[in-house]
């Protein structure tokens, strides 16, 4: 499956910003799917996953209650929504899936396919 993320950009502390990721393939319905991302000088971290049928979800603490994860899978899309966006938020964000029944996974070695990433600049 390819992975191409959009819809980063530069954004004012306390703004949003929604990221969309269309996968290719048939199989979309039956990937879970998450997003990472990557700061200057920082690991990787991950940042949120949802299950392939759209019902569970987990989130990384420091984004908890700011950002949504959703998925629509006749569109084979999935979207982060992030509001009150902090400049710590700023990164390189990651969109990823792997083909498996499984609720969600946080780990980075979970999952098969990366995206190319799309930059997130939020300023102070």
């Amino acid at each position: 499956v390819q992975l191409q993320a959009y819809g980063g950009g530069l954004v004012q502390a306390g703004g949003f910003l929604r990221l969309s990721c269309a996968a290719s393939g048939r199989r979309f319905s039956s990937y879970v799917m998450g997003w990472f991302r990557q700061a200057p000088g920082k690991e990787r971290e991950f940042v949120a996953t949802i299950s392939w049928s759209g019902g569970s979800t987990y989130y990384a603490d420091s984004v908890k209650g700011r950002f949504t994860i959703s998925r629509d899978n006749a569109k084979n899309t999935v979207y982060l929504q992030m509001n009150s966006l902090k400049p710590e938020d700023t990164a390189v964000y990651y969109c990823v899936a792997v083909d498996s029944a499984g609720r969600w996974f946080v780990r980075a070695y979970e999952y098969d396919y990366w995206g190319q990433g799309t930059q997130v600049t939020v300023s102070s």
